[in-house]
């Protein structure tokens, strides 16, 4: 019998989520049951059930935690920025960059797992798009400080930029794609700045 059962606690979720978002990153949520989460955490069923009433709040839970992860970066990036924001969306995509150079990058999670569910109420889809309106809305408040033309505008064209790289990954070299994203933002923000 696993070992949970003595004492149930915290640590036994975050064992499940952990064991589930390593498996679901890198093998698609939908390639991964639950008896292959449950057996990699050590854990009874009923614990898995305790935390998680389906496999769609496993599913969203790891969005989440993969959610708090970018945004915990983004925001620390954007605080050793704070009176520059040219300065700020260069070093945003320097570590986009980086990550998009990791040994183990499969692409973002929410886009990946929102392209494994047809259904637009899906809760994971849910938890996807609200990732992808996040972006966009930070990278529209970048561009008003960035004081160009049309701030909108330029917040379409990075958001298109970063989830392009994030897909496109494996069409880069592991050092190409830092500089790939910072001459086109730098291009995108010139033209951005251009008079109409």
């Amino acid at each position: 019998m696993p070992a949970d059962t003595a004492s149930e606690s915290p640590n036994v979720r975050e064992r499940l989520l952990g064991v589930a978002s390593e498996l679901f990153y890198k093998n698609g949520v939908r390639a991964v049951g639950i008896d292959l989460v449950i057996d990699q955490a050590g854990v009874a069923k009923s614990s898995l059930y305790r935390h998680f009433r389906t496999k769609d709040d496993l599913i969203v839970a790891f969005l989440e935690r993969e959610d708090l992860d970018f945004w915990a970066t983004w925001d620390g990036v954007a605080a050793e920025h704070g009176d520059d924001p040219a300065a700020e969306l260069a070093a945003q995509m320097r570590w986009i960059g980086a990550r998009l150079g990791r040994d183990n990058y499969r692409g973002c999670p929410q886009i990946n797992v929102a392209a494994e569910f047809a259904e637009h109420d899906h809760p994971a889809r849910r938890v996807a798009r609200a990732h992808m309106q996040a972006l966009r809305s930070r990278l529209t408040a970048l561009a008003l400080r960035l004081d160009v033309g049309q701030p909108e505008a330029l917040a379409a064209q990075l958001a298109v930029l970063v989830n392009g790289a994030f897909v496109s990954a494996e069409l880069l070299a592991p050092d190409e794609a830092t500089p790939v994203l910072l001459a086109a933002q730098a291009a995108l923000v010139a033209a951005a700045r251009r008079p109409p």
